[in-house]
């Protein structure tokens, strides 16, 4: 069953607020309401699915701010900042700092509705990928490190022979521990083990 999704609205203005709140609930995803970055805070579970739509200036804790928060905590919620002052240079420092889009006051409807949808979608491709990797991450990490080097020189292409020598370790040892690899990872073939493990090491540095 897929997740469903949340949409976070943070701002200090009730009709503002509410405004985004009831749009969101209109195309049937749920949507909170929040009138401070603070109050968001005690309430968010990093787990959650979706994305946070901010002000830029409130009272306490700036939107800019909070993005910053979430991304020194390293969460990986999208965020989507609205403005109602032209401020150039805070909408590059924000984007840089990976916000989903800025948008300014009075933004459009179907603007911001499409905004969300982007964000979301986002935010569920990058938690999949996570996942994945974590998933084949936890294949690698049961390997010991005998069987660590000995995968390394698999994939790598070297034949028993040689990795016997380089290894300093008998050839039965390493067609042990070959069968090991094998059998730990999952992978029914010398191919589908460099596949795997090229997939393993993009995919850390992409959800880095």
């Amino acid at each position: 069953m897929q997740e469903l999704p949340r949409v976070f609205v943070v701002d200090d203005d009730w009709a503002a607020r509410e405004s985004v709140v009831a749009m969101v609930t209109s195309k049937g995803v749920h949507a909170q309401g929040y009138a401070s970055a603070e109050e968001f805070l005690d309430d968010f579970d990093p787990s959650w699915l979706g994305c946070l739509v901010t002000d830029v200036r409130m009272a306490g804790m700036s939107g800019v701010q909070l993005q910053e928060k979430l991304h020194d905590d390293g969460v990986t919620l999208p965020v989507i900042l609205i403005s109602g002052y032209a401020d150039i240079p805070t909408a590059v420092h924000t984007m840089r700092a990976g916000a989903v889009t800025f948008l300014e006051k009075p933004c459009r409807e179907d603007d911001l509705w499409s905004s969300i949808c982007k964000a979301i979608e986002w935010h569920r491709r990058r938690r999949e990928a996570r996942r994945r990797a974590e998933w084949l991450q936890t294949r690698f990490t049961q390997l010991t490190p005998g069987e660590r080097d000995v995968m390394q020189a698999m994939v790598a292409g070297k034949p028993n022979k040689v990795i016997a020598s380089e290894l300093q370790i008998g050839l039965r040892t390493v067609e042990l521990r070959r069968a090991n690899v094998l059998q730990k990872t999952g992978a029914g073939s010398l191919a589908e083990l460099v596949r795997l493990a090229v997939a393993a090491d993009r995919m850390a540095e992409a959800v880095a």
